[in-house]
């Protein structure tokens, strides 16, 4: 029988591994879409573009960004802390991310970076981390739906 003490106090949140992985990109994509709005960590931040290869703002000095591509890592970054609520979801957000950025890295070798089909912007410095965002969070999705912590208090 469970006291009314008992089922008021809440339940310890375990993650998975998925989840905590999930989380990570998160804060990362979440932090590096609002660097990419700082003068000094973004260089040529006065050359700033809405969207299009005409922006040489670089964040770091080594990816070139523009407005839109800033957005679109800080909503990324939500929907990760999202989809982390649950193993199953955080491992489709790894799955399904791992794939736009293979996507994207392939799309950046195909175009001309001065063409406006590049209107992300991308550049090969960008190319290379997507290759690297694509690969490992493809390979992260496939870690357990649950902590060892989970099984063990069953």
């Amino acid at each position: 029988m469970t006291t009314p003490i008992a089922s008021a106090e809440k339940k310890e949140t375990v993650r998975s591994p998925a989840q905590w992985v999930t989380l990570s990109y998160a804060a990362v994509f979440l932090l590096v879409g609002a660097a990419g709005f700082i003068p000094g960590i973004t260089t040529g931040y006065d050359t700033l573009q809405f969207a299009g290869h005409h922006s040489e703002a670089m964040l770091f000095g080594i990816f070139q960004v523009s407005a839109l591509h800033n957005i679109v890592h800080v909503l990324y970054g939500l929907v990760g802390v999202a989809l982390a609520r649950s193993a199953t979801s955080a491992r489709h957000f790894l799955l399904w991310g791992g794939v736009v950025y293979l996507g994207l890295w392939l799309y950046g070798l195909i175009i001309d970076t001065d063409s406006v089909a590049n209107f992300v912007p991308l550049n090969t410095a960008d190319d290379w981390l997507h290759l690297g965002l694509g690969v490992t969070m493809i390979a992260l999705s496939f870690l357990r739906r649950e902590s060892r912590h989970a099984r063990s208090i069953r």
